[in-house]
């Protein structure tokens, strides 16, 4: 089936709604998890002191760090990051949904970073930790008042679209992931099932996916095990979802996972990028990240273009379904 990519069109959608009257403030915060470690949080939000140049990881981006929230009614989106992943990862995606009204809460997840792989394997458990930050965002958060708790979006990147799926009511079969690896051992996911699989911090058989009706929306860039899905595990999801998938991703090639999960909901707003490789969903590359790990900072496409259309692209589409 042909794929028609309206990308270019996107380039204009939502910029008017880009542009917030203040700031962008920032923050880091401790989700707590009851009998297990807290969650580490990051923050962007609306306020209307002024930003500087703030250090974030690799990373340097423009924010009011510490400073009071402005307003009131301001939708709240959470996002996952990926498998060996950080908070800084989408942080200008993070930044653009800020600077237009939303209040942004990023875990750590637990176990599932650069620094610390012994949960890798352990992505069921990942929907919880969304949970538990949308409840700290709204309970606890010392902004909690300028947040609509009823306005919830999510966002999530490859393991981090996968734990997005898994809140908004999928239902993965992870018995499925057997015959994948004995059919494409040379695949990411089952070359780090190798490595990790045996861990002793792996669970005996995975967590029950945590579901969260609190989300109303959902955008899903490259998500991971797409397969897990079939061929009914997506039939409860009826939240409006705006799906993404690299033309040239060689770290979950097509058609077992975005493609898989497209046509499981044939009803997502779906988008290829066209030339794009896997990575690309992340932030564009600061210089010192590209020397620290130049296989996720590609030249294949103009990250930096690219994600003036992606950033607009996803505030419009959650400024639509969250209003």
């Amino acid at each position: 089936m042909k794929l028609h990519i309206w990308l270019a069109g996107l380039a204009v959608i939502g910029w008017a709604g880009l542009a917030h009257a203040g700031s962008v403030g920032f923050e880091t915060a401790s989700a707590p998890v009851p009998g297990d470690k807290p969650l580490a949080v990051t923050i962007w939000y609306p306020t209307d002191a002024p930003e500087r140049p703030t250090p974030l990881s690799l990373y340097v981006q423009s924010v009011a760090p510490g400073a009071a929230p402005a307003g009131r009614g301001h939708p709240l989106i959470v996002i996952s990051h990926g498998t060996g992943g950080s908070n800084a990862d989408h942080y200008d995606t993070a930044r653009a949904l800020a600077a237009a009204g939303f209040v942004v809460a990023a875990p750590t997840h637990t176990g599932d970073t650069q620094g610390d792989r012994s949960r890798s394997m352990r992505i069921t458990e990942r929907p919880a930790e969304l949970s538990r930050v949308i409840d700290y965002m709204t309970r606890d958060w010392r902004g909690h008042d300028a947040i609509d708790a009823g306005k919830v979006g999510a966002f999530g990147f490859s393991s981090g679209g996968f734990t997005v799926l898994g809140a908004i009511g999928g239902e993965p079969d992870l018995t499925r992931l057997a015959r994948h690896c004995a059919e494409h051992p040379h695949f990411y996911d089952c070359q780090l099932q190798r490595q990790l699989g045996g861990a002793a911090a792996a669970p005996p058989a995975p967590a029950p996916v945590a579901h969260d009706p609190r989300i109303k929306a959902a955008v899903v860039a490259a998500p991971a095990l797409g397969f897990a899905f079939a061929p009914a595990g997506l039939a409860k999801v009826t939240i409006p979802v705006q799906l993404w998938r690299a033309e040239w991703d060689t770290v979950l090639p097509q058609p077992y996972y975005a493609e898989a999960v497209h046509s499981l909901l044939p009803k997502a707003e779906y988008h290829v990028v066209p030339a794009a490789e896997h990575f690309d969903f992340m932030a564009p590359c600061s210089d010192t990240l590209a020397k620290v790990a130049p296989s996720i900072c590609p030249a294949t496409i103009d990250r930096v273009a690219f994600h003036r259309t992606f950033n607009a692209a996803v505030v419009g589409f959650f400024q639509k379904t969250l209003r």
